[in-house]
């Protein structure tokens, strides 16, 4: 009889993650309007107790549990699955939530907001990027062109982390919908947008020449991968969008059909993006805009809330994934990191929470449109999170390090003295960045708690509302305007400048 039992790994993560899923979702609305948590803190957490270093119920990746110099990170048990996982993973996960936040934009977005979505993608990134690369440089003694990479990994807000506190709360209806339109507008470009910071320390590491790293910097990822694949995406999304009216003005397609459309169609573009060697990313993400440009799918499928579905079922599942792959082992010093430590992990993380993107919002926001008071501001700038998309960027790094292709090893290869920078990088990269997701994460997740929270006790008692914190009005300091408070995608805004 005991026989056949078999808690394979594979068959727990199927019990434990539905279990997780199933609980999460009969109280969503409590935990999400009542406790004002989102899912992405949640699933993380419960993925580092279920996790190797927690319970050791899910153990999906096996390397490097004895430190990242072992010849043999083997664990018997796990699923055996390795870093490329990881990064093909995250791709699809990403790729789908910039494809949603293109179709979710209210109609015609780019030609009446681009002012605003330009100044977060250009000064506010770049100034990100090399802030971010300084603290790596001072604190874990790096060359230049590896704080580069970490710092590029670091420069783009993440789209899943965003949709779960930008949508789907009582939080988010507090918050101007113009804000919440432009932040869900920058995190679904700058995934993209990151490659060419990216590949600036990439090239200087892998040591080619000036001129030569110059010109395919400008014409393989910034055209090529930036450019073209932005232009690909909106050209597929725009073709699909007159096929799909087609079929559904003869009645060839049914509303079943509708709604598994918009899901193929973001799997279809990681597909092109990937296959031609250009920018995933920004390839769904302009076929996502380009698809629904004109507010006729969005007001079609209005009631489905597909996008709601794919954050419960994907993100939350990524993010308890990330939980079980923490690399622990590699955030304490080895010989190619000596200066990895628990105290300058920490340290790192305060000063790129504090410094990464609040200091220029607060410069330039009144170069900013969207944006009209300092409390905005303030929140804008605080609302930068770092998740999946630095993960992917991070995995697409070691890669270039290790072979020059876009596909890492499973584990890191192994090295003997002396180490090279291009070396020491590889090992480098993936800790910091995996810490700071981690912390954002957790930091940026419960924001909405603490905001709430605060803006509850500030009143007198007898404007509170019964429940804690359960008030309905707009956040003190940011201006509502008529059309604000309907859900990203709807036509609402249309006479917002």
């Amino acid at each position: 009889m005991w026989k056949q039992i078999e808690p394979t790994p594979s068959h727990l993560t199927y019990l434990i993650l539905s279990l997780f899923l199933i609980s999460y979702t009969l109280f969503a609305n409590f935990i999400r309007n009542r406790l004002h948590l989102s899912e992405p803190p949640l699933a993380l957490t419960f993925g580092i107790i279920v996790g190797p270093r927690g319970l050791g119920w899910l153990t999906p990746n096996i390397a490097g549990v004895n430190g990242p110099m072992t010849k043999d990170p083997t664990w018997i048990g796990g699923w055996g699955w390795g870093d490329d996982i990881v990064q093909e993973t995250s791709r699809v996960i990403v790729g789908i939530q910039v494809f949603s936040v293109g179709v979710e934009l209210p109609k015609y977005y780019a030609s009446r907001h681009w002012k605003s979505v330009a100044m977060l993608l250009g000064p506010v990134m770049t100034f990100g990027w090399l802030v971010c690369a300084g603290f790596v440089v001072a604190l874990f003694k790096t060359d230049w062109p590896t704080a580069l990479v970490v710092a590029a990994c670091l420069t783009p807000t993440d789209p899943v982390l965003a949709s779960s506190i930008l949508s789907n709360s009582q939080f988010s209806d507090r918050i101007p919908k113009r804000l919440k339109d432009m932040l869900s507008a920058e995190s679904g470009c700058n995934d993209g947008i990151s490659f060419p910071f990216l590949y600036v320390g990439l090239s200087i590491l892998t040591k080619a020449s000036a001129s030569g790293a110059l010109q395919n910097w400008f014409l393989i990822t910034v055209l090529w991968q930036c450019v073209f694949g932005t232009l690909i995406g909106f050209i597929i999304g725009t073709t699909f969008n007159y096929i799909l009216k087609f079929c559904t003005k003869r009645h060839y397609i049914d509303d079943a059909g509708i709604t598994v459309f918009y899901l193929l169609q973001a799997i279809l573009c990681m597909g092109v993006g990937s296959t031609l060697g250009s920018d995933d990313f920004l390839v769904a993400f302009g076929a996502g805009y380009g698809f629904a440009r004109d507010g006729w799918f969005s007001n079609k499928t209005h009631g489905v809330q597909l996008p709601k579905i794919t954050d419960l079922l994907l993100n939350s599942a990524m993010f308890v994934y990330l939980g079980t792959i923490l690399p622990w082992y590699a955030f304490q010093p080895n010989e190619l990191t000596p200066w990895i430590t628990p105290g300058r992990l920490v340290a790192f993380l305060i000063l790129v929470l504090c410094f990464r993107r609040l200091p220029i919002v607060l410069a330039t926001y009144k170069w900013i449109p969207d944006i009209r008071t300092l409390r905005e501001a303030l929140f804008c700038g605080h609302f930068g999170p770092m998740g999946l998309g630095g993960i992917f960027l991070a995995m697409e790094a070691r890669a270039w390090l290790e072979d020059e292709t876009s596909t890492p090893d499973p584990y890191p290869p192994h090295y003997g003295r002396p180490y090279t920078n291009r070396e020491k990088a590889v090992y480098t990269v993936w800790p910091l960045v995996a810490f700071i997701v981690f912390g954002s994460t957790l930091v940026h997740g419960l924001s909405v708690w603490v905001m709430s929270a605060y803006s509850h006790l500030k009143r007198p008692r007898r404007e509170r509302a019964s429940f804690f914190a359960a008030e309905t009005d707009p956040l003190s300091g940011m201006e509502h305007e008529e059309g604000d408070g309907g859900s990203i995608g709807s036509d609402s805004d249309e006479s917002l400048p």
